[in-house]
């Protein structure tokens, strides 16, 4: 663990990094501002080979998006534990029940718009490389050699998008700019849709799309929505792309349809388990192409999570924290703030 500051200074809290595996956060203009407000560590170990009394006076938690899981029993080993500051607009790794439990507040960085580009131009990227077998092309000139490979162009063709909220509404207009010809299907009434988006039911739209791209939160009615008998009612030839959630996906069945059809590829970044394990058949299989989750691991981004989680660490302190950014919006009744607090209505 790397001490930035002495720790318990001038009664500031006690704030831990987790998760800064690029080194990126720390350098951050925001993180500076961050050491003016607490006394911030930088753990550079895994959580679990950390010894208990050295996270007993841990006040402040910042989570860098959900690279470690935050069940009870992890939230448990630091007792005065009052903020977690969550990078990223989602807390699926969080225990939300024991949170709220133990009157923890966990704030969301929902502020962020990075991701709004990059996830999007990895969309692309992925498509791109799965249509012109980018991966297939690389290894073989890295051997000396000169394939001859036949790719697809996206131009004139179609666009089917799962999810229109605020990426799907972005990789649309770039789907356009590309020359392709862009439908969706959307939960009714999703927040966030984009109307003018051409509207297919689920089963019309898997038929025509010749790639089709995730963007749905993962949900109990997304969760596994992509099974076998899903999958089967893909296009002929169809690619998939998935930079939303693994989970939405049945992987055992992915791996069948690309194995013997429909699907002629995929490009992922996401998947079920992360990191993906070692031995999935989905590192073997030779029309996919694969990403360790780096949709928003990009520089802008994690300078925006260090300021954003700046922002509402200094709120907090000053007991201004808008309730609209808590993971649970009961946290307001039951927050047990010491350090700091969040706004109430006058």
């Amino acid at each position: 663990m790397s001490v930035d500051s002495t720790i318990g200074t001038g009664g500031r809290p006690r704030l831990l990094v987790l998760d800064d595996w690029e080194g990126r956060l720390r350098a951050a203009p925001g993180c500076a501002r961050l050491r003016e407000l607490a006394d911030v560590e930088v753990l550079d170990e895994r959580l679990a080979d950390v010894p208990d009394d050295r996270l007993r006076d841990v006040q402040v938690l910042l989570a860098i998006r959900e690279r470690t899981r935050l069940d009870a029993a992890t939230l448990a080993r630091f007792p005065r534990l009052e903020l977690l500051l969550q990078t990223g607009g989602h807390a699926y790794h969080v225990d939300a029940e024991y949170a709220l439990e133990q009157g923890l507040v966990v704030s969301l960085g929902r502020r962020a718009v990075g991701p709004r580009a990059a996830v999007p131009e990895l969309t692309f990227a992925l498509a791109i490389a799965a249509l012109r077998h980018l991966p297939a092309a690389q290894r073989a000139m890295a051997a000396g050699q000169w394939p001859p490979l036949m790719g697809r162009t996206l131009a004139g063709r179609t666009l089917g998008l799962l999810g229109t909220g605020r990426h799907g509404a972005r990789v649309a207009k770039l789907g356009e700019a590309f020359g392709m010809t862009v439908v969706a299907w959307a939960r009714p009434g999703s927040m966030g849709a984009d109307p003018s988006i051409p509207r297919l039911p689920l089963d019309e739209l898997l038929a025509t799309s010749d790639v089709l791209s995730i963007h749905l939160r993962l949900s109990p009615e997304s969760r596994g929505m992509l099974d076998a008998g899903r999958l089967a009612e893909l296009k002929p030839g169809a690619v998939l792309i998935n930079t939303s959630r693994g989970a939405i996906v049945d992987e055992a069945a992915l791996v069948a349809a690309l194995t013997n059809g429909p699907l002629a590829a995929a490009g992922l970044d996401v998947f079920t388990e992360e990191p993906l394990p070692a031995d999935s058949p989905l590192r073997s299989l030779p029309n996919v192409v694969l990403t360790p989750h780096i949709g928003w691991t990009v520089e802008e981004v994690f300078d925006e999570f260090a300021t954003i989680a700046c922002e509402q660490l200094a709120e907090y302190l000053a007991h201004r924290l808008d309730p609209a950014e808590l993971m649970d919006p009961a946290a307001v009744a039951v927050a047990r703030p010491r350090i700091g607090g969040i706004r109430t209505a006058a």
